[in-house]
């Protein structure tokens, strides 16, 4: 089956990766909006305008489209669910509630842009699952995943991150960004004692609860 993958940038291509891994036997389109990246700083109404056109050639293909960018995911899943209702949309979101759950320090950092961190559906994230937890959001992160996309993000931006962590003796990281996926691993040797918590496999487990369906 072909399942669509929409990122505003390289997001996607990482968790087409992932997703070419598990699910083997299926094919996996991936679009993107590299000419409007980054989404982290429009308004909602613009991301849901721009998610919908770049989603067109998916909509021709697949019948599931996996909306792999969370600022998209939380600006635009609704109205696209709306819109279309004969197609699946699964969404990344920040995996705030497993992060809080299986927090043994009581603190934790979430890296994701500021339209992510500023939506309706993450406030509500925390206010559901995170009320008895420290939770840090460092502004910093804001142009992670401009960086990323060209190539311009080095060892160093992760220095404050790394350092806010060890002060408040963060002992789980939320990637809130599908782009932040390329500084997983630099994140885990940085801070080995660190739980870093991405989003892919239970939108895996969705994704397979779909697939069964059909």
């Amino acid at each position: 089956m072909k399942i669509g993958i929409f990122d505003s940038g390289k997001g996607g291509e990482f968790v087409a990766i992932k997703f070419r891994e598990m699910f083997p036997e299926h094919e996996f389109l991936v679009v993107n909006d590299r000419e409007h990246m980054p989404y982290g700083d429009r308004e909602t109404e613009e991301i849901c305008e721009l998610t919908d056109t770049a989603i067109q050639p998916l909509l021709r293909e697949a019948k599931i489209i996996i909306i792999a960018c969370n600022t998209a995911t939380t600006a635009a899943i609704e109205f696209l669910r709306e819109k279309y209702p004969s197609h699946k949309f699964i969404g990344f979101e920040p995996a705030v509630k497993p992060a809080a759950r299986n927090s043994r320090t009581g603190s934790i950092m979430i890296l994701a842009t500021p339209a992510t961190l500023n939506s309706a559906k993450h406030l509500a994230l925390k206010n559901n699952f995170a009320k008895n937890v420290n939770v840090l959001e460092p502004e910093i992160t804001a142009t992670w995943a401009e960086k990323i996309e060209n190539d311009a993000f080095r060892e160093e931006d992760l220095t404050a991150v790394v350092e806010l962590a060890r002060q408040h003796n963060v002992d789980e990281i939320v990637l809130g960004c599908t782009h932040y996926l390329a500084v997983e691993q630099a994140l885990r040797e940085k801070l080995p004692a660190v739980e870093i918590v991405e989003s892919v496999t239970a939108v895996g487990r969705m994704l397979e609860k779909y697939l069964r369906e059909k």
